[in-house]
């Protein structure tokens, strides 16, 4: 099967490109196939003939969406029905990449895959009316929600908390927002397993256990063998262009009926550091300075 990943070259896009196995892969990246012009998306379906598409591609940052709001709608909205558009015409299959942050947090278990979406957010706006119309384009295609992705690979608050306590700097996390972490090699498989089982519908890419991201940072630092201080902070003292749910764990029910399970976060850590510890030697060379 020949799987195109739109947005290869981001977090996700890079751990698929590691930890994906049995197909062939295509990654694009925006120079690729900018899916803000229908037309450019055409042309890279025309050209590589999938057989899936699998959408990765988003502005994820909350406060640069929040910011420009006209730009985020643009690629995370427009974006998706260019693509889901150009798959319809084409009959391919496509799965979309969306996000915990559509719903409000105002819940205290885990969201399933059919409670109502309420988002806070311009990114959970968009990513929210993505969904609905890329199901109304693509009735047999998949929309695949994961929360609070790590990797080592890209920018992520796991790689930021290491950061400042490599540095030096205090660390300080939110003790009052819960969701799951999700290892983005774990989440690539997954996402691999779910094209092979032809799922459709919405699923919940995740394992089962939520955390803060106090407790998160605090676990990530012993695993890292670092023994840093970590301080609890509260939502009400970060300011924020835009709003984050305080609860948004996601139930991993839709993923288990497919017979797939993602692994304990705790587990994924030994994985990310090593591989962390590997990008970073690499990077700094034979004589060791980057």
């Amino acid at each position: 099967m020949k799987v195109a990943v739109i947005g290869g070259t981001g977090l996700l896009g890079r751990a698929i490109a590691a930890a994906w196995r049995g197909d062939e892969l295509v990654l694009a990246g925006s120079r690729d196939a900018d899916i803000r012009d229908p037309r450019q998306v055409e042309s890279f379906l025309v050209h590589h003939r999938p057989d899936r598409v699998v959408l990765a591609a988003a502005i994820s940052q909350v406060d640069v969406c929040e910011r420009d709001p006209e730009q985020a709608k643009l690629v995370n909205h427009a974006g998706a029905v260019h693509v889901a558009e150009a798959c319809r015409k084409h009959g391919v299959r496509m799965i979309f990449l969306s996000t915990d942050y559509i719903f409000d947090g105002s819940k205290r278990s885990p969201y399933e895959v059919d409670d109502p979406v309420a988002p806070l957010s311009v990114y959970g706006r968009t990513k929210a009316v993505a969904e609905k119309d890329v199901q109304r384009i693509l009735p047999g295609s998949c929309i695949a929600r994961v929360s609070w992705l790590f990797g080592a690979e890209k920018k992520c608050f796991a790689n930021t908390v290491l950061d400042w306590a490599e540095s030096g700097e205090r660390v300080r996390a939110l003790a009052d927002q819960v969701s799951i972490p999700n290892y983005s090699h774990d989440v690539a498989r997954a996402l691999a397993a779910l094209v092979h089982a032809g799922a459709q519908g919405t699923v919940h890419i995740t394992n089962p256990n939520a955390v803060s991201r106090y407790d998160f940072s605090r676990e990530l630092l012993r695993a890292a063998g670092l023994k840093v201080e970590v301080k609890p902070a509260a939502v009400e003292d970060v300011k924020w262009a835009g709003a984050r749910p305080r609860y948004s764990a996601l139930s991993d029910a839709s993923l288990r009926r497919h017979g797939i399970r993602v692994r304990d976060w705790r587990d994924a850590l030994p994985d990310y550091l090593a591989l962390r510890r590997q990008m970073r030697s690499a990077a700094a060379g034979p004589g060791g300075v980057r």
